[in-house]
């Protein structure tokens, strides 16, 4: 059998040498839903043959259908067979075991509809993906697809959080029951080198085979700690071009398979690589954004899944302080599993009920109040602002630590967000006026940073769908501090509000339909004010010219 023959001489090499498994169209897949371009694949395949790397993976091999993926998301035959494949390049798929456990006929009905003989298929490598709690499953369906003359790589994932009793257990199973290659992965990108060596020796306890690594860089260290892995004896080693990969991408190909070639022996031919990179790869990691970044590197260390940063970075409504509260949340919490609900559960920093000491209406109450916010239009509106404010003496509250205005001009700072007050805390301090946050649900870690500082404290309670304006606190949708300091002048019993610098996001970004439709919420409440925007705006809110009040 042709298949036959080529798995077992593919093992042989893996025990012998090294073998450089690009998984580019699969991992990367998870930037662009999987949907590349023929072009794009066809250039993709003739530039790994030149390297020569020893297989592509080409995709995932998928039976959910929900939803449009494009066409490596599923890597069948038919698709592959759409492409002129270069002479000596072998391929290989993965499959999700969590699919497999999934299907109501079980491991042998899911596998006989995605693969038939492997002397039948241009496929001679199938990878199985699987967590610890799915391991079984995965031997299960390594047996099969080994009957069916495939070779067949087992990938476990998030090895790091695991114990050594744990990962030695599932080195003695998989032993038992061999595959051709047994792989584990730094899912979160949080090892380092020296870790890499310590999973290699534990599971070396158990397994005598062949051995791979697949890595992640969220602090980058992918290539470090393949180089490493490879030291330490394993044979079988990921890349992807450019690092193109699941949240902050893997070690890139055209890094380590210099290092391969080097370490083969082997002439290289990178030429065809960085033309696919200059014709295609730059403008996606432009639009897509993988590479390491604070955000993954945090993540990483805390053993968070990459996916969330990937999510949050994707979507404009997550400011930089959502981002690092989701992270602070995880770290509590746990987040090797991606679940899209503790987004926004991270996201909120006030759960619970409010409190809150300090009552704005000893300031405000029949006061008209100018708030104003960080867009452009209070720096561009200077003049008239500052004229407007020492003509009609209106309570001014300032957003956060914004300075466009004389600082003698502000009565009140505002600011809500835990990371925004820490961040900001040293500029704060140096400020004349008090500081209004909701100081009594603060962590320790901000009350501390802004020891000396006057913080009136007026509560803050997120809660979807509610706006409540006590005395002494708020309950809102959103912790954004616009609305927080809306409120703050609802509660206090202001008989107008005035907007500046309520500018909004650039046009076409989905946050100003977000904010838009809270603050027509907001509009609708019993007991709010008159609320009129200054300067220019793209919310729904009424519009008078500061110029026309002066």
């Amino acid at each position: 059998m042709i298949a036959r023959v080529l798995k077992d001489g593919c093992a042989g090499m893996a025990a012998g040498g090294l073998v450089l498994v690009d998984c580019t169209l699969r991992d990367g897949g998870y930037h662009n839903a999987w949907d590349f371009s023929p072009e794009l694949i066809q250039d993709y395949l003739d530039a790994m043959a030149a390297i020569p790397v020893d297989y592509v993976e080409l995709g995932f091999r998928s039976m959910e259908v929900q939803g449009f993926l494009g066409g490596c998301a599923y890597t069948s035959d038919g698709f592959i067979r759409l492409f002129d494949i270069p002479d000596g390049l072998n391929l290989g798929v993965m499959v999700n075991v969590g699919e497999l456990c999934r299907h109501p006929d079980g491991v042998s009905e899911a596998l006989g509809g995605l693969f038939t003989e492997s002397s039948d298929s241009p496929v001679s490598l199938v990878r199985l993906a699987c967590h610890f709690d799915e391991f079984d499953t995965a031997l299960d369906a390594c047996s099969w697809l080994q009957r069916k003359g495939y070779l067949v790589g087992l990938n476990i994932m998030q090895v790091a959080g695991r114990s050594e009793a744990e990962i030695e257990d599932v080195a003695n199973r998989a032993s038992e029951r061999p595959p051709d290659v047994l792989y584990f992965a730094d899912s979160m990108g949080g090892l380092d080198a020296d870790g890499i060596s310590r999973i290699v020796s534990v599971v070396r306890r158990g397994w005598s085979g062949s051995l791979g690594v697949h890595t992640h860089d969220n602090m980058g260290r992918a290539l470090t700690n393949t180089l490493r892995a490879i030291a330490e004896g394993v044979s079988w080693v990921d890349a992807t071009v450019t690092g193109m990969g699941r949240g902050p991408g893997n070690a890139r190909t055209e890094n380590l398979a210099i290092e391969v070639s080097e370490i083969r022996a082997t002439p290289i031919d990178i030429s065809p690589l960085l033309a696919l990179i200059s014709k295609y790869f730059r403008k996606m990691q432009d639009k897509y954004g993988w590479g390491t970044n604070p955000y993954y590197y945090l993540a990483g260390k805390y053993g968070i899944h990459p996916t969330y940063i990937q999510v949050m970075l994707s979507d404009s409504r997550y400011m930089s302080d959502d981002i690092f509260s989701v992270i602070e949340h995880l770290k509590e919490v746990g987040g090797k599993r991606f679940r899209v609900d503790e987004l926004e559960i991270g996201r909120n920093s006030y759960r619970g009920a409010p409190s809150g000491s300090w009552a704005p209406a000893e300031m405000l109450k029949d006061r008209q109040a100018l708030i104003l916010g960080s867009g452009p239009g209070v720096a561009k509106h200077r003049v008239a602002l500052t004229q407007l404010i020492e003509v009609r003496q209106p309570l001014v509250v300032a957003l956060n630590a914004d300075l466009e205005l004389a600082d003698d001009l502000i009565d009140l700072r505002v600011a809500s967000h835990p990371f925004r007050l820490l961040s900001n805390s040293d500029v704060y301090l140096k400020f004349s006026q008090p500081l209004v946050a909701p100081a009594s649900a603060l962590p320790e870690s901000v009350s501390v940073s802004l020891e000396g500082k006057e913080v009136l404290d007026f509560g803050l309670a997120v809660e979807p769908d509610v706006f409540n304006f006590g005395e002494v606190h708020c309950v809102l949708p959103t912790s954004l501090t616009a609305f927080y300091a809306l409120a703050l002048a609802v509660s206090g019993g202001a008989r107008e509000i005035l907007l500046a610098g309520f500018d909004g996001y650039p046009l076409g970004d989905q946050r100003n339909g977000e904010i838009g439709h809270l603050l027509e919420t907001f509009l609708g409440v019993e007991g709010v004010p008159p609320v009129t925007a200054i300067t220019p705006t793209v919310y729904p809110l009424s519009v008078r010219s500061v110029y026309s009040m002066l």
